[in-house]
Parts: structure tokens; C-alpha cells; sequence
């Protein structure tokens, strides 16, 4: 467990890292033209790689999907760090993300063949404090250590991470492998893989590269549906499809899978954005605001193991229902962080005013993310057969991973509509027609600043301000929805399994199981 941990951290870490570091790492590789891949290689092959991989270490066993997804990333992560070129660097993002996709699913898949259903929860907490933890001090590490070494050790520290996750289970690593003859899905694969590709690239350079009314957004729609047409007819007729079509009468399953799309769009979208407030509005440095993230981060871990730890008394639903108000409520604190140009200019002004506000916002919206990953996983696990234990857990991973990347894109459409609004009411008509009305506004800050032009300045910042309070509330609202998805959800119980492993203790300790009821 300790070993699966470890791999967890280091792919979660290295899938935000570059928030801090990118512009140092484009900038001394010559490649600003090429910044927004760097993010973007990781995940889009990150999340291909997720449902491949979940299917593949159920036929194949846990064990050798885990090593594969160790060595290409720590391979990733030794060329990442000697790169002399950007698009040398893309390429071995791009590694790293098909190494840190096999990592994430299997690790969680792995927590069901180490555990009975009774003491998965824990372990399933553990793993979404490690997730929670990784995601938010990745930024954090990443400009430390560039700071005061070199970009190059963000990227060879995973190694002795990876190291000492191999040898912790390289010996003794349970792993159930089907039984048979071997089939795999490889049309189910290739149209899975070419959909996941379209609609992620949609998503990601939509209303940036090309608008989202317009021709190229309009043919990558149309591919995404054929792709999925194909997908669904080639899945209803394999023998071992990589996604069963029976998962979706597994309510569960269903329940689960929306509630970590949610999950991933309020949790990527407001912190990437409320990071943005601290620096821009609040005056912060990237570090700082990486250290004040860490609220978010401790609300998270707190309820991610006290959820684990206590869902055998209390059950899922309390959480599940607890965990979207507790959101809604962290965000909404966190919208009432109102700038007026004035304050906006005024040294320390807003981090005096907020800086208590920010804190315990994102804390108590790190508790309501904290009480849902772990329970979700847990209620799916239970709900599954063992020899689908890897597919079902990697579909609930792949669609928190679409809804993480939808959620930056979400956030983005609702700050730049607001923010065009915002700018119309504080700036001046011909300084209203001079700039960007989305939030590209912001790098002409330093040009009014040097212009003396302040009060241009401070109503940049106050519509930047609001903006992201409008979205905040509007995020809070989102995930509230989910509260109606908490009352009705309900989980298969273990009980079957339980009998299992009453029956297989007896035979352990000598005893005759035939001597047992017949019913047991």
C-alpha cells in the first residue's frame, strides 16, 4: 500500500507541476510558442491512457500494468529533465502522461485485490488525501525547487520516488489475472482512444485556438459523435470489451461516474482560478499562493481519511450529501471577496481585508471535495465483480479526468463572459476597445503600471474581481446539484463477499467449510 501511495504521488504531482514552472521551462527551452502543450501532452495522454490500462490489468494482472506505468514514467521523467528542446520535452511529458494513466487506475483497482470490501474505504481515503495532496503542493514543490536548484530536479526527484515504489511491490503484489484465452479489445481501444483525442482537444483549444462556433469546432463535434457511434457498435459485439455496455445498469457505477465528473470540474477549475486571484488581485507571489493553497489541501485530507475511516458506521449517503454543501459553502464564502479599484491598488489592501476569507474558503471547499473521492471509489468497488474490478475503476477515473479538463474550460467561458461586462463599467471607452476582454487582460497590468495609468489598473483588477466571484458562486451552485444525486444514491452491499471470506478463514484454519449450512 505504502508503494501504490508513492506512485499515486508522484503522478498526481507531476500532472500540475508545470502551473509553476512552465514559463521558466519555455523560456530557458526557447519554446513559449509551445507553453500551453506542456500541460496539455500530460493529459490528454493521461487520460487515454486511463480506461486501457484499468482493462488491461484485469486480464493481465495488476502487478505488470503497475511496473510498465513505473518505468515509462520514470523514463519520461529522466529525458524530461535532460531535455534540450521544447518539443523534446513535450515528447516526454507526453510519456510521462501514459505512465501516470496506467499509475492512477491500477493503483486504485489494486486497493480491492489488497483489502476486503469492510477496509477498502480506509485505504480508499488514504489514496484520495495522497491524490488531493499531490494535486495541490505539486505547484507548490515545483517553484520551490526551481527557485533553488534547477526546473531540471522537478523532474528527477520522481525517480527515487519510483524507485522505492518498485521495490515496496515488487515482491508480493496480489493481482487476480482473468482466466482463458486472452482478448483484447484492440477496434474498442483504437475508437476509444481516437474519441477521448477529439473531444479533448475541443475542449482544451476551444475559444482560444479557434471559436466554438466555427467550422473546426463544428467538425471535431461531428467526429466525436461518428467515433462514439463506432465505439458503442464495436463494444456491443467484442468478447472482452474495454468498456462493458452492461456498466451502465450498474446504477453505482452510473451515480459514481457523475459525481466524479463534477468532482473534477470544481476542483481543477476553482483552484486553478482562485491561485490566479491570489497572485493578480491579492498581490501574492506563486509561491505564496501555492503555500496559502495548502488550506485546501488539509480540508481535503481531513475528510478524504475520516471518511474512509468512518464509512462503515455511518454509510455513504451522509457524505455524499455533506460533501456538495460543504462545497457550495466554501465557495460562496470565497465569492464575497469584493475589490474596488481603489482597494485593488492600495499595497496589502485586499490581503488584509482576505486574507482570513481565502483561507477558510478554501478549506472548507478542500472538506466537501475531501468527502466524496474516497466514498464514490469505495461504493463502486463494492458494487463491482473482481474481474472487472480494473475496468470499472478505471471508467469512474477516466470521466473525473475529462471533467477535470472540462472544468478549466468551464471556468474560462464564465470568467471572460463576465469579465467583458466588468471592463465595459470600469474602463473608459477607448481603453475598453485597447485591450483583450477576456483574462489576457491581465498582462497588460505591468504597461498602465508603467504608464502611471492606476486607476486603468485598479479597474482591471476590480472586474478581474468580480469575475472570478461570479464564477465561484456560480461553481458552488454547480456542484450543489449533487446533493439530489447523494439522497438517491445507493450502493450494492458487500455481503456476498463477506460470506466469501468467512468460508475461505475457516479453510485457513482447518476447518471443514462442507460442515457449514447449506445456504452459507
Amino acid at each position: 500500500m505504502l508503494g501504490l501511495c508513492l506512485a499515486m504521488l508522484a503522478a498526481c504531482f507531476d500532472g500540475t507541476i508545470v502551473g509553476t514552472i512552465g514559463t521558466v521551462i519555455a523560456q530557458d527551452l526557447n519554446g513559449l510558442g509551445l507553453y500551453s502543450w506542456l500541460a496539455t501532452a500530460y493529459m490528454l495522454c493521461e487520460t487515454i491512457m486511463i480506461p486501457i490500462a484499468g482493462k488491461l490489468s484485469d486480464i493481465y494482472g495488476r502487478k505488470p500494468l503497475f511496473l510498465i506505468g513505473l518505468a515509462l514514467f520514470m523514463a519520461g521523467s529522466v529525458v524530461a529533465g535532460l531535455s534540450t528542446s521544447m518539443e523534446m520535452f513535450i515528447a516526454c511529458r507526453a510519456v510521462q502522461g501514459l505512465g501516470g494513466g496506467i499509475l492512477i487506475p491500477v493503483a486504485t483497482a489494486a486497493v480491492a485485490d489488497l483489502y476486503s470490501p469492510r477496509d477498502r474505504a480506509r485505504m480508499q481515503g488514504l489514496l484520495g488525501a495522497i491524490f488531493g495532496v499531490g494535486s495541490g503542493i505539486g505547484p507548490l514543490l515545483g517553484g520551490y525547487i526551481a527557485e533553488y536548484i534547477s526546473w531540471h530536479w522537478c523532474f528527477y526527484i520522481n525517480v527515487p520516488i519510483a524507485i522505492v515504489a518498485v521495490l515496496l511491490t515488487i515482491k508480493k503484489f496480489p493481482s487476480p489475472a482473468s482466466d482463458g484465452e486472452v482478448t483484447i479489445d484492440v477496434k474498442g481501444i483504437s475508437f476509444l482512444s481516437l474519441f477521448l483525442l477529439d473531444i479533448l482537444l475541443l475542449i482544451e483549444f476551444g475559444g482560444s485556438e479557434f471559436e466554438w462556433v466555427s467550422t473546426t469546432s463544428i467538425a471535431m463535434v461531428v467526429i466525436a459523435v461518428v467515433l462514439l457511434v463506432l465505439f458503442v457498435h464495436v463494444e456491443r459485439r467484442a468478447l472482452n470489451p474495454i468498456l462493458a455496455p452492461h456498466l451502465l445498469r450498474n446504477r453505482t457505477v452510473i451515480m459514481g461516474a457523475i459525481f466524479m465528473f463534477i468532482f473534477g470540474i470544481g476542483m481543477m477549475g476553482a483552484m486553478m482560478y482562485a491561485n490566479m486571484f491570489a497572485i493578480s488581485v491579492i498581490g501574492l507571489t506563486t509561491l505564496e499562493a501555492g503555500e496559502w493553497s495548502l488550506a485546501l489541501v488539509a480540508g481535503m485530507m481531513i475528510t478524504s481519511i475520516s471518511s474512509g475511516f468512518l464509512l462503515n458506521k455511518t454509510g455513504f449517503r451522509p457524505w455524499l450529501i455533506a460533501g456538495p454543501i460543504l462545497c457550495f459553502l466554501g465557495l460562496w464564502y470565497l465569492s464575497g471577496m469584493v475589490v474596488d479599484p481603489t482597494m485593488a491598488i492600495t499595497p496589502n489592501a485586499v490581503r488584509d481585508a482576505y486574507m482570513g476569507r481565502y483561507l477558510l474558503g478554501n478549506f472548507v471547499f478542500g472538506l466537501g471535495l475531501g468527502c466524496m473521492m474516497a466514498v464514490v471509489m469505495s461504493a463502486v468497488q463494492n458494487s463491482s465483480k473482481p474481474s472487472e474490478m480494473g475496468m470499472t475503476t478505471s471508467s469512474v477515473n477516466l470521466v473525473r479526468s475529462i471533467g477535470a479538463t472540462m472544468g478549466t474550460a468551464i471556468f474560462a467561458m464564465i470568467i471572460n463572459s463576465k469579465l467583458s461586462d466588468e471592463l465595459a463599467s470600469f474602463l473608459s471607452a477607448d481603453v475598453y476597445a485597447s485591450v483583450p476582454h477576456d483574462t489576457g487582460v491581465l498582462n497588460y497590468l505591468t504597461s498602465f503600471i508603467s504608464q502611471g495609468m492606476y486607476d486603468v489598473v485598479g479597474g482591471i483588477l476590480a472586474a478581474f474581481s468580480n469575475s472570478v466571484d461570479f464564477a465561484f458562486l456560480a461553481g458552488g451552485t454547480i456542484l450543489l446539484v449533487l446533493v439530489i444525486v447523494g439522497i438517491l444514491f445507493k450502493v450494492q452491499t458487500p455481503e456476498v463477499d463477506e460470506e466469501l471470506e468467512a468460508v475461505k478463514r475457516r479453510i485457513e484454519a482447518g476447518e471443514d467449510p462442507e460442515s457449514q449450512s447449506t445456504e452459507e
